[in-house]
C-alpha cells in the first residue's frame, strides 16, 4: 500500500509540469491545464493519505 500511495504522490508531482508544458504549446486550453491541476492535487493527497494510514512516514 506504501508504494501506490507514493506511485499517486509521484503521479500528483509529475502531472502539473506536464499540463503546463501542454499549455503553453497550444495542444490544450487554459481550463484544461486547471483541470489537470485539480486532478493531480487530489491524486497526491489521497497518496498522502494512504501513506498515513500505512503508517508511512
Amino acid at each position: 500500500m506504501a508504494s501506490l500511495a507514493r506511485l499517486l504522490q509521484l503521479a500528483g508531482l509529475t502531472l502539473p509540469p506536464l499540463a503546463i508544458i501542454a499549455e503553453l504549446n497550444h495542444s490544450i486550453s487554459l481550463g484544461q491545464m486547471l483541470g489537470f491541476l485539480v486532478v493531480s492535487i487530489c491524486l497526491f493527497s489521497l497518496g498522502h493519505l494512504l501513506q498515513r494510514y500505512a503508517g508511512g512516514r
